[in-house]
């Protein structure tokens, strides 16, 4: 059953990043969009510590639109990072977050709004055909695939940076520490109701994407390790497997000395079946190993993000990103 808006007010959060040449072109054509389909809006740009003269552009732009914030992370944290600290400093009832290379066109944004209108609490543009290259899709598909494990949910396979979801639903992580983070899920920390919606994915029209193959994939793991048990799982089937093996080889040897009165001859053999097992067993350390790498860092309070400036007047500059502190 639809639900009616009586009031529209939306907030656009997106995290930016050497990005000077398209901001711009982002802004006068969210401008329109906005106007027409809410009754109060914000924009907030999250600048992850450019190197390019991109907190200058943001500055400007912010200088003739007091709708518009602009945010100066102290150093590059990554893109969820940045995507958490504007949805933080987020203050009206929906937010939508995209990129900042016009590859979600501002115009598709209705398609999200209407989807929530139906009851949904979170709604995920999926592009039609995305416009990127061999490796860049095949690592995309792996961190989705990780990120189902995470989620624990289908719509895993359908995320992207573009989606709408009720501000409501951050009260679920709003006291969320520590530095690694990954927005979608935390979204399902407070809501199972998601969907997704096909929409329009362009081609980049300005510089290059700085979301690199190899960044998705530690992105993945950090979603693995960080959100999930499934490695551990995967650590206890592996060992489980190898005792099977270790098993039916001892049943060889056995069987082999009583029905021919000799031994399995050779030393590649037995080092063969040594190095197998050491393997497994450093395999499965490897990933203990690095929960307990993410249970260190998180014991260190290392804080998602910090601030180092705003383009607000009103608003603190320091700003530690730990909850509760901004």
């Amino acid at each position: 059953m639809a639900i009616e808006p009586d009031a529209r007010t939306l907030s656009i959060v997106v995290p930016v990043y050497n990005s000077d040449e398209a901001l711009p072109k982002l802004i006068a054509r969210l401008e329109p969009v906005l106007a027409e389909h809410s009754d109060a809006y914000e924009v907030i740009l999250v600048d992850d510590c450019s190197h390019t003269d991109t907190w200058r552009v943001i500055e400007d732009l912010a200088a003739t639109r007091e709708w518009l914030l602009g945010v100066r992370l102290m150093r590059n944290y990554g893109q969820h990072n940045a995507l958490l600290c504007g949805i933080r400093r987020a203050r009206y009832d929906i937010i939508v977050t995209l990129d900042d290379d016009l590859q979600n066109p501002p115009e598709e944004i209705p398609k999200l709004l209407a989807q929530l209108d139906q009851g949904h609490d979170v709604v995920y543009g999926t592009p039609l055909r995305e416009q990127h290259g061999l490796w860049r899709d095949m690592a995309s598909r792996i961190t989705k695939v990780a990120l189902s494990g995470g989620m624990g949910a289908e719509t895993a396979l359908k995320v992207s940076a573009f989606r709408a979801f009720r501000s409501r639903v951050r009260a679920a992580f709003a006291n969320y520490p520590g530095p690694f983070v990954s927005i979608d899920v935390l979204l399902t920390w407070g809501t199972n109701r998601f969907v997704s919606v096909p929409v329009r994915h362009d081609a980049r029209q300005d510089g290059e994407s700085n979301y690199t193959v190899r960044r998705l994939i530690v992105h993945a793991l950090n979603m693995m390790t960080g959100f999930s048990v499934v490695p551990l799982q995967i650590a206890s089937l592996v060992g489980f497997a190898f005792t099977i093996v270790g098993i039916l080889i001892l049943g060889f040897v056995l069987g082999r000395y009583l029905l021919e009165g000799t031994s399995v001859p050779g030393f590649p053999f037995l080092a063969s079946i040594v190095a197998i097992f050491s393997g497994a067993q450093l395999f499965a350390l490897g990933i203990i190993g690095e929960y307990l790498a993410r249970m260190h860092f998180r014991s260190m309070e290392q804080p998602a993000y910090t601030v180092e400036a705003t383009t607000a007047r009103d608003v603190p500059i320091a700003d530690t990103g730990e909850p509760g502190r901004e």
